[in-house]
């Protein structure tokens, strides 16, 4: 067997086809054997137990059924693992997409859900193949941890009324009339409803704060199980709750759509596509920074696609990445994604042979089990930390946070991504600066304001040239006193042009070409040139041009 050969960060192609090769296939080329296949079959296992109450719990907190949720994880999972760009990566149901599940659910029924998440399959497959999977992780960090802790909090209020067995018939979907909801039904607080979801509780935490090995979730789901089985208690169960579930999986189908269908569920099926890109390529970064290996990001959003697709396809939940699922499988062993798909074989043996225990399963203790996974979502040791950064930052946090709490998830990203983009343009154009030989630093010899040639201005432009500091450069010429003959424009520090810097470049030739001023550019970059000469030819500008400042003064003098 051809031993392993562990890649460094770096040394992976990144560049043509090669960057869409699943790394199932990357695998099988190192050389798979049996001693892998082994330990890849015991971390999927051991994965599968972490998932199999997770994807209950989060079916039935998307206002679906535990079936559904324990379907994605099974179909998606598998499809994920199969073509992903990540060797680790475990894809199913997660709480992020719960707000957004419930919502379509809500708004458009559980065949409008179906539909968005097909499209959303399709959005990620045209997106990875159109090489977004690098432009996507340039969400900034207080939006993606304002609108985790947002979803968490939501979660965890969605499951208040399991927790505590409050008689309510209709919860309203909102976050406000929720809680009044609550606070009106608080006398209707059933004591043994609470005395168990307490004790799933506590039983989780001290089992993972005393056998971090063991199962925590599984053992109390299991244990939730067998009290209310032997004890006779009288409290919600899957099986009461949901008294159609079926076993195996359905034959898959084409869920109904119309053109009208499409153009609702677009922003739903945008979002879907949003979150299920954001969340994978941070679990499977997460997953290089454990390994040492490099993820395909393209390819894996393809894998989320075409995982999301058939999820659809079969009558499923949209799907994703799953960060904690992911470092489970990492810790138990996993190195490729037979893991994966181990992980779903053993989901399905499940779903095959014991739905029938899956009825007892006390609503309850599922409820104890989704608090904590929106603890462990909420991210509350970063969130606080944010909360220490500069105002900018902690405005973008708070901001997107509660915008998905009250308002919408869509909104909150929105919103979150474009005053990040403001600030850091705002940033950006307080370090970028335009000088003239007026101000030029005295210990800079070159620069000297007394050793240029007799009617000759110097500009000097440092920093990224943008919009928001393309009007300094003409009101920098403005202040000039005396005209001068020849002005030498230095863009030697010039790393980005955009649009409205070439255009105020190009105002400036205009207005010196009318007073009989020449324009000398100094050192400007060949991709600058390209923005910069369709305005010259456009409208006649002719400046001159010279590599560097030596050589500017030189054209000066001759000019």
């Amino acid at each position: 067997m051809a031993s392993r050969k562990r890649q460094a960060p770096g040394h992976e192609p990144r560049v043509g086809w090669a960057e869409f090769t699943p790394k199932l296939a990357t695998v099988i080329r190192e050389g798979y054997g049996l001693r892998r296949l082994k330990a890849d079959a015991v971390a999927g296992l051991t994965v599968a137990v972490i998932a199999l109450p997770l994807a209950m719990a989060l079916g039935i907190a998307s206002g679906a059924s535990p079936d559904k949720g324990l379907l994605t994880a099974i179909v998606a999972g598998f499809f994920i693992s199969l073509l992903g760009g990540s060797r680790t990566q475990i894809g199913g149901p997660t709480g992020a997409f719960v707000v957004v599940v419930f919502n379509v659910i809500a708004a458009h029924g559980y065949d409008g859900l179906v539909l968005a998440t097909l499209m959303a399959g399709v959005i990620l497959i045209v997106a990875g193949y159109a090489g977004a999977g690098r432009v996507i992780r340039f969400i900034p960090h207080p939006v993606i941890t304002g609108f985790t802790a947002g979803i968490a909090v939501i979660i965890a209020s969605s499951q208040v009324k399991d927790f505590l067995g409050l008689r309510i018939e209709h919860l309203p979907a909102d976050f406000l009339p929720r809680w009044a909801e609550y606070l009106q039904a608080i006398g209707s607080v059933d004591p043994v409803t609470l005395i168990l979801a307490s004790g799933a509780l506590a039983l989780i935490i001290m089992l993972r704060r005393w056998l971090p090995r063991l199962p925590a979730f599984l053992i109390a789901i299991a244990a939730g199980a067998a009290l209310v089985w032997l004890l006779g208690l009288h409290v919600d169960t899957i099986g009461t709750r949901f008294p159609d579930l079926h076993s195996g999986l359905p034959a898959p189908a084409l869920p109904s759509f119309s053109l009208g269908a499409m153009r609702e569920l677009a922003p739903a099926a945008f979002t879907i596509a949003f979150l299920a890109g954001i969340e994978s390529l941070l679990s499977a970064v997460v997953a290089d920074g454990m390994t040492g290996f490099r993820h395909r990001s393209n390819q894996e959003l393809v894998a989320q696609g075409v995982g999301n697709l058939a999820s659809a396809l079969f009558g499923g939940l949209p799907a994703t990445g799953a960060i904690a699922r992911t470092a489970a499988n990492i810790k138990a062993g996993g190195r490729s994604p037979v893991a994966g798909i181990c992980h779903a074989a053993f989901l399905l043996l499940f779903v095959i042979f014991a739905t029938d225990l899956m009825a007892m399963v006390p609503m309850a203790v599922l409820a104890a089990v989704l608090f904590l996974v929106a603890w462990g979502m909420s991210e509350a040791r970063r969130f606080l930390v944010l909360l220490r950064m500069p105002l900018g930052e902690r405005t973008v946090l708070l901001l997107t946070f509660a915008l998905t709490i009250l308002v919408d998830l869509t909104v909150a990203i929105g919103v979150g991504v474009t005053l990040s983009s403001l600030l850091f343009m705002a940033r950006m154009s307080e370090g970028a600066a335009v000088t003239s030989s007026e101000r030029f630093d005295e210990t800079d010899d070159a620069s000297q304001r007394d050793k240029l040639p007799a009617g000759v201005e110097v500009f000097a432009i440092n920093g990224p040239f943008f919009f928001g500091v393309a009007q300094t450069l003409l009101e920098a010429f403005k202040r000039v006193g005396a005209s001068p003959t020849t002005i030498i424009l230095r863009l030697e520090r010039v790393p980005f042009l955009d649009a409205s810097g070439a255009i105020a470049v190009h105002e400036l030739l205009v207005e010196a070409q009318r007073g009989g001023i020449r324009i000398i550019l100094c050192g400007v970059r060949r991709d600058l040139l390209r923005t910069l000469k369709p305005l010259f030819e456009e409208h006649g500008a002719r400046p001159l041009y010279a590599s560097d400042y030596e050589a500017a003064l030189k054209l000066a003098v001759r000019a």
